[in-house]
């Protein structure tokens, strides 16, 4: 298993009950998700640390859409049911293979990128089909963070998390220096 996670270049995710807990606030005609900021600090390191993350959902949801811009996830799909199609996209787009690929999801529709994909997580929330079939279980639940002890786990394995952890610690260095003015910088 290390060695297939030494190997992964892309995190693919479901949304719903995953990157969330799964629960959907109907406000009017809007829409409300609640996401973890543990999850988005952890997809904001992969990104670099040069661990792509793709977001592919079978909803419509500009919600969705935003969080994923806020993040600077660039690969969304939504509106995609059969997810194995967006990730066979992925791996044409950035010349990597199904063995290189991550998959994290939550329920019954994630299946099919389970079969498709080299190494699958499942949050401890999922459906129980589906903690059967991943390959690693995480300790926390969907929208819970989740999705950053998968990207944890596979920094680690690419023995990158601590320069991961020393970067982002000397980035908040930096910038609460900046806040402080041009002197504190010296």
């Amino acid at each position: 298993m290390l060695d297939k996670l030494r190997n992964i270049k892309l995190l693919a995710m479901d949304v719903d009950g995953t990157l969330t807990d799964g629960s959907m606030i109907f406000c009017g005609s809007g829409e409300a998700k609640v996401f973890s900021v543990a999850d988005g600090l952890g997809i904001r390191i992969a990104g670099d640390f040069g661990l792509r993350v793709a977001w592919i959902t079978g909803n419509k949801s500009q919600v969705v859409v935003d969080r994923a811009r806020s993040l600077d996830v660039t690969d969304v799909y939504t509106n995609s049911w059969h997810k194995p199609d967006a990730i066979a996209d992925l791996c044409e787009r950035y010349s990597i293979t199904p063995d290189e690929v991550a998959y994290i999801g939550d329920d019954l529709n994630d299946l099919p990128a389970f079969e498709f994909c080299g190494v699958t997580f499942a949050p401890s929330s999922a459906a129980e089909e589906i903690r059967k079939r991943a390959d690693v279980v995480t300790s926390r639940p969907g929208g819970g963070g989740a999705v950053r002890e998968a990207i944890e786990t596979i920094l680690k394995a690419r023995g990158e998390w601590e320069e991961a952890v020393d970067s982002f610690f000397n980035r908040m260095r930096r910038a609460s220096a900046l806040k402080e003015g041009p002197e504190a910088v010296a």
